[in-house]
């Protein structure tokens, strides 16, 4: 099946999971309930395929828990295994009967301790609704997991849902496009990994990729990550474990800014995609911190906030870091953020700067850019600027992704530039900038500024081309009438005829 479809088929079957809870339960407890019976499924699922591999070696060792381990499939007793659930879907105790099956996994899998959700045999969840949950899931394509489904599942309904709460999406989950093009911009081959509002910990998910599709070792790359929210950070923690990721996530779920888990660590790699333009931060209470070294950030936004934190956690002279930012970073003059930018480009801490396209994300559609920070840089007084808001394909009406070519192109660019290896300024697409040419504009860093605009050749015949666009018009203006028609018609329907 084709990657689109199997996206479809898993949306379709969260959307008839969600049908089956609405009305029994708030929903924002929707994608806890769904993601612990995906999470079940996909561990028996992967504890079954190894089973019938040990049994057919013939050797006795299908209860042997060492077996599972150093194949990173987690053991599961028998009362948690997915069939024991499908006998179960339709007892009035099935919520009794997951909890129970939660607790014994944990209870035989350490990295899985208080991690995994009890909530099933809640007294506001409806039994009769969890046994049909399940059996939506029963002929699931768990392999789907392998593709960062946990995360996708997160942000499905996150995006779906917090609309109809009217909280607006406050958390963002990455794209995995995205996240692919941070990674391949820093390399994180190894050393230590940071990631400051982890998420669902899709970040640390595609660097362990990477450096397995580099042939590198993922046991060389130490993953930590902080995250603010309790159940994300409980999605985090079962995200990495079903990959075999061991990861520090600090003590306890914690805001980065008042609660630092990692106070004085320094990183090799910063990965971030932090909440875009949050405003209510708490910035007060924090006035006198020593992260904010170049100014103090805006009270009422904090993406300032979180470029001084990052940047006092990259190691002094290697550190590098890729950060989701929205637009009005680049340019944002208001509250001081004009001087903390100034005082970024004049410490030649900028190395590079992405304009990317809109709808790149679930929960909103506005264009995003990405800032790499660099101590140490390679090139010293330079920033390169690379404008790809031409770049993507849209994969749905509201939603577009980008290429793996294009992808390619973006951070081959960049490392050529790095390691001045051929790169060459390309009107339109890149240009490598000087601090005096960046302070000339403003210190604004808004990639259109320096690369130009791209020369548009046009081949096509004027008479030809007339003629295409009368016709579409023609198109458009004759299904202008039917609609027209139609509207007529539903508004009669309703007694309001014109």
């Amino acid at each position: 099946m084709a990657k689109e479809n199997l996206v479809t088929s898993l949306e379709d079957k969260l959307w008839a999971a969600a049908d089956k809870l609405r009305g029994s339960i708030a929903a924002s407890k929707y994608k806890d309930v769904v993601l612990g019976i995906i999470f079940l499924k996909y561990i028996s699922d992967r504890f079954d395929q190894r089973y019938k591999e040990l049994v057919a070696e013939g050797d006795g060792f299908e209860d042997d828990r060492d077996e599972y381990e150093r194949f990173n499939v987690f053991y599961v007793p028998e009362k948690a295994r997915w069939k024991h659930i499908i006998e179960n879907a339709t007892k009035p105790n099935i919520g009794q009967i997951i909890d129970e099956a939660f607790i014994a996994i944990e209870k035989e899998n350490k990295k899985l301790a208080g991690v995994l959700p009890k909530i099933y045999s809640g007294a506001d969840v409806d039994q009769r609704r969890v046994g049909e949950v399940v059996m939506v899931f029963e002929n699931a394509d768990t392999l789907l997991i392998e593709e960062d489904a946990l995360g996708r599942v997160y942000e499905y309904f996150l995006g779906k849902f917090a609309f109809m709460l009217g909280q607006g999406g406050g958390e963002f989950y990455t794209p995995s496009s995205v996240v692919k093009l941070l990674v391949e911009m820093i390399e994180p081959y190894e050393g230590t990994i940071y990631d400051p509002c982890c998420g669902s910990g899709g970040m640390f998910v595609q660097a362990q990729k990477f450096v397995k599709a580099h042939g590198g070792n993922a046991y060389k790359l130490s993953v930590y990550g902080q995250e603010l929210n309790a159940e994300t950070r409980r999605l985090a923690t079962m995200n990495l474990a079903i990959r075999g990721i061991e990861a520090n996530l600090g003590k306890i779920h914690a805001d980065t800014f008042h609660d630092d888990q990692f106070k004085d660590e320094k990183f090799d790699y910063i990965l971030a995609n932090p909440p875009f333009n949050i405003s209510d931060w708490g910035q007060e209470s924090l006035l006198n911190d020593p992260r904010w070294k170049w100014g103090i950030p805006a009270k009422g936004n904090a993406n300032y906030a979180w470029l001084s934190h990052i940047l006092t956690k990259l190691k002094p002279s290697k550190g590098v870091a890729g950060v989701v930012l929205a637009n009005g970073s680049l340019s944002s003059q208001t509250s001081g953020e004009g001087n903390i930018r100034a005082k970024f480009i004049e410490e030649d801490l900028v190395d590079c700067i992405v304009a990317l396209p809109d709808k790149l994300f679930f929960t909103t559609g506005i264009p995003v850019c990405l800032w790499f920070l660099r101590r140490g840089k390679k090139r010293k007084g330079e920033v390169l600027f690379i404008d790809a808001r031409d770049k993507g394909t849209m994969i749905s009406r509201k939603l577009r992704e980008l290429e793996d070519n294009e992808i390619k192109t973006i951070a081959d660019t960049y490392h050529k530039w790095l390691n001045n290896d051929g790169y060459q300024d390309e009107v339109g697409f890149c240009k490598s900038a000087t601090l005096a040419d960046i302070q000339k504009h403003d210190n604004v860093l808004t990639p259109g500024r320096y690369v130009g605009v791209k020369k548009i050749t046009d081949d096509e015949p004027f008479e030809e081309k007339m003629e295409k666009l009368v016709s579409e018009l023609a198109d458009l203006m004759s299904e202008s009438s039917v609609l027209d028609e139609k509207i007529k018609k539903s508004l009669g329907a309703i007694g309001y005829e014109f």
